[in-house]
């Protein structure tokens, strides 16, 4: 049996997700559009859901073969391959959510803005001459663009007239660009002080696509994609390069396994969202694993 775990990052979140899990009050604020967007809430509580979604769910199956998560989904991630505890990685979401936030209430407003149809050349181009920049790579002409919100209107035009599509991403800063510097160092910061371990499973990280296999590693990555771009495309081929025979994200949502099986239709994909029990979700993997 061999499979991927994947963890979801921020902006979908829903109240209805992962409803085979306990809830403690979570679902009510999630109704609220504007309370569920919050760092201070959403980024803690992604990943405090995920563990707790792994913790029921991993008796019911082996290791798995490759772990990765997508931006603040990379804390849960590093958790199950045993950088740090469950406990750690909800109290760095907690600080990692504090320092964006303080970064950002102290500069031009910024946002994201998803992008897609323009080929490399063509982003490059937008982004030079608006002054933003790519946070997030899903593949080669499917890109997250950030940086100050006026500019991000103007490239949103700019992209349709082009013929791509252009869609503004419920965000309240421009994550993983360079707007977010001052809270990546900070960040790395709090990480220098937080006692962290080689990871036991195959880690998968954004900063550079490919594997973390020490401490050092693991610090500079987690710190690193907080104003540097997320490398999706290349954490998608590094673990079909393990012969995954499917992959399951955690989170809220299914935009991570849409993404893979648009990138490889030959290994399915799932959501931890889309089951209705534990058990119905650990006999997909064990049946097509």
């Amino acid at each position: 049996m061999s499979y991927a775990l994947l963890f979801s990052g921020q902006g979908l979140q829903h109240p209805a997700m992962l409803p085979w899990m306990a809830d403690d009050g979570w679902r009510d604020t999630l109704v609220d559009p504007v309370a569920a967007a919050r760092n201070a809430f959403a980024q803690p509580l992604l990943t405090r859901l995920a563990l707790a979604a792994w913790s029921r769910l991993s008796p019911l199956l082996p290791a798995p073969a490759a772990v990765a998560g997508h931006s603040v989904g990379e804390l849960a991630a590093f958790s199950v391959a045993g950088v740090f505890d469950a406990g750690t990685a909800v109290h760095l979401a907690g600080r990692r959510a504090a320092l964006m936030d303080t970064v950002a209430a102290t500069g031009p407003p910024t946002g994201l803005l998803g992008v897609s149809g323009l080929a490399p050349g063509e982003q490059a181009d937008l982004c030079q001459r608006l002054g933003l920049a790519i946070a997030i790579r899903t593949d080669s002409h499917t890109v997250v663009i950030g940086g100050p919100r006026d500019a991000l209107v103007v490239a949103a035009e700019a992209a349709t007239a082009a013929g791509a599509q252009a869609t503004p991403l419920r965000v309240a800063l421009a994550s993983h660009t360079p707007w977010m510097r001052d809270a990546a160092r900070a960040f790395a910061e709090v990480l220098q002080g937080t006692p962290v371990a080689a990871p036991r499973l195959p880690l998968f990280c954004n900063l550079t696509g490919g594997r973390v296999t020490d401490t050092a590693g693991a610090r500079s990555a987690l710190a690193g994609q907080v104003d540097r771009m997320v490398r999706w495309d290349e954490n998608m081929d590094g673990i079909a390069e393990r012969g995954v025979a499917c992959v399951l994200e955690i989170g809220g949502g299914s935009a991570l396994a849409r993404q893979w099986n648009k990138r490889f239709p030959a290994v399915p994909a799932r959501a931890a969202d889309d089951f209705k029990s534990v058990s119905a979700l650990a006999g997909w993997i064990g049946k097509t694993a």
